[in-house]
């Protein structure tokens, strides 16, 4: 058994703890539905990046507590919380937003396990991740439509990434409720469990990642954004000098020499 570290995350809304490598992130007011209210978004901003920035954090596992993973925004909140110009709500709603853009290109594998609905901001939130893991009975819903709001999180440029612009566009200006299975068969997710399988599945998938190459998992990670912007002879360009470099590192003489010794590697990411 390895310890569990609890970290204070400054709000009873948001828990952190971090074992084997694993740092799980969970949104905890499960009677809601687990929204983000306004005080939550900046603790959330934090919170990651101070994983992203955690050297023994090889994984992060974002969930829910309860039966939903995230509602999204609380509307009611939204509806009457006022910064005191528009100017400042824009930079303080942008700074929270991008804790999206933080979970993309941070260097370290990310899982999002969806106990149930992920809805407004928290399906963008669940695409930023590099994984997705759901129950049987959860949906997704951009959502954002419903409360005349174009959305937020930078949900328009990831959903549109991962299922093309067509798709996107009938899922925002639609909103409709996209069933685990259908979430499957477009990408939206990789997996999708039982109910009751889902908490030990997704803390199985997050340790395997954890225990994986973490310098390699970084090439990896910035190899498959380039990917997303730039031509193939760049992206050839950049493989070969990644590459190169991370078969100078120890992790790649521990995993040749576990190879030969018939054992599993253990890398240190370096």
């Amino acid at each position: 058994m390895t310890d569990v570290r609890v970290v204070d995350t400054g709000s009873p809304r948001l828990l952190l703890e971090i074992e084997a490598g694993v740092a799980t992130v969970t949104l905890n007011d499960p009677e809601n539905r687990n929204p983000l209210g306004g005080d939550l978004r900046p603790v959330l901003r934090r919170t990651i990046d101070r994983v992203a920035g955690d050297d023994d954090v090889r994984c992060l596992l974002l969930t829910g507590a309860g039966a939903a993973f995230c509602a999204g925004g609380n509307a009611k909140a939204m509806a009457t919380q006022r910064q005191p110009t528009l100017e400042e709500r824009i930079r303080s709603i942008r700074w929270e937003s991008e804790v999206s853009a933080v979970i993309w290109e941070m260097p370290k594998p990310s899982l999002a396990a969806l106990p149930g609905p992920a809805a407004g901001a928290g399906f963008s939130l669940a695409l930023a991740c590099d994984l997705r893991i759901a129950a049987e009975s959860a949906f997704m819903t951009t959502a954002f439509a419903r409360l005349a709001l174009p959305g937020d999180f930078g949900g328009s440029w990831l959903l549109t990434q991962l299922v093309g612009p067509a798709k996107a566009r009938e899922l925002y200006l639609g909103s409709p409720r996209v069933d685990a299975r259908e979430c499957e068969r477009l990408g939206l997710v990789n997996r999708v469990v039982p109910d009751a399988e889902l908490r030990d599945a997704a803390l199985d998938w997050a340790r395997q990642l954890a225990a994986g190459p973490p310098l390699a998992f970084r090439y990896m990670k910035e190899n498959l954004n380039r990917a997303l912007h730039t031509d193939l002879r760049s992206c050839i360009a950049a493989e070969a000098e990644r590459q190169c470099w991370a078969s100078e590192a120890d992790d790649f003489r521990e995993a040749t020499t576990a190879f030969v010794e018939r054992r599993e590697p253990r890398f240190r990411g370096r």
